[in-house]
């Protein structure tokens, strides 16, 4: 059901019956390690090229995720994923092994919680039993595609984050244990015509507010109704800009309720200049350590905003700014 302008109220509350997070070296060494499924020592995880390496992720993902729901991939009706890499290829290839019908999508780092609202969105109109939805990130093939290979070397600004090595996939149901998925609001694409690839906090965050603010109108409640508010991967630069800008809009949310995944991710004496990004950042973080922490009891309620800048190396060289777009969606126990 619409409510408001931009927000599904899902009658039915499809349920979270599996979900799995996988990483890679550095997600080892992160603050969530041990909310990760499996981590790899090895960023090739023994395959040809980065590209390959994230694919054997999001499939590792996919089949724990199945597992731990207590399903076949014969009972997944639907496969909902998307990446970064250009044509979603670790997505599309990933389907290819889980022969599953499937629905190719892109929102950049906001995958996830477009793959998850859509997915949703199936299962409470009853047009499908269960869902698989996906995503995943690989940190050399995204600098090899969207600025410099690692091998060359290329010094980076304080702005930059660190694309978060990784996949996280979740089986959604019409019936099981597990959170529930109550709302989902679809962002608008938000430009502010910054166009500095190494800045994505600051670019996203604008569009992370328009989704928060879109979200409590629509549905005419307060932050106070949750429990933690986690944005997808703003990092240190950006979280800030979107505090602010939420403050000035009249949405002071207190400080212990707002966070963010790319913050979240590593430890403050990691390399990671501004933060974690990256299509794995917020899926890593909610399919393992927020639903982790809701299956525990210690949160009950919690609103995930993932980001997505909309650039592409093309547009760039255009010298185009930089479209965001962000999608929020309300979990509970």
């Amino acid at each position: 059901m619409l409510q408001g302008h931009q927000t599904w109220v899902f009658q039915s509350k499809p349920v979270i019956i599996g979900s799995a997070a996988i990483g890679g070296p550095f997600e080892a060494q992160g603050n969530l390690a041990k909310d990760f499924d499996m981590l790899h020592g090895d960023i090739w995880l023994g395959q040809d090229s980065y590209e390959q390496a994230e694919k054997k992720l999001l499939e590792q993902a996919c089949e724990t995720a199945i597992k731990k729901s207590g399903l076949k991939k014969e009972d997944i009706q639907f496969f909902l994923s998307g990446d970064l890499i250009n044509q979603i290829i670790p997505s599309s290839f990933t389907a290819r092994a889980l022969a599953v019908p499937y629905l190719g999508i892109y929102g950049a780092c906001s995958s996830s919680m477009e793959g998850l609202s859509l997915a949703s969105l199936i299962i409470d109109s009853g047009f499908a039993q269960n869902a698989l939805v996906g995503t995943s990130s690989h940190n050399a093939a995204s600098e090899k595609q969207y600025r410099y290979p690692t091998e060359y070397g290329a010094q980076k600004p304080p702005t930059a984050q660190w694309t978060v090595t990784g996949a996280g996939a979740a089986v959604i149901a019409r019936q099981g244990e597990g959170p529930r998925i109550v709302a989902s609001t679809i962002g608008r694409v938000i430009d502010m015509g910054l166009s500095d690839p190494f800045n994505m906090g600051a670019a996203m965050a604008p569009a992370a507010v328009d989704t928060i603010e879109a979200h409590f109108r629509d549905l005419n409640i307060s932050p106070l109704q949750y429990d933690l508010i986690a944005t997808g991967d703003l990092g240190r630069v950006g979280h800030p800009i979107a505090g602010d800008l939420l403050k000035q809009h009249g949405l002071d949310i207190p400080v212990e309720k707002l966070t963010d995944c790319g913050i979240l991710m590593y430890k403050e004496n990691q390399p990671v200049f501004a933060g974690g990004s990256g299509c794995a950042c917020a899926a890593t973080t909610t399919f393992g350590h927020l639903l982790n922490r809701m299956r525990k009891g210690e949160l009950n309620r919690i609103l995930v905003i993932a980001t997505g800048a909309l650039l592409s190396p093309m547009s760039y060289q255009q010298k185009e700014t930089i479209p965001c777009v962000a999608h929020a969606v309300s979990i509970e126990m």
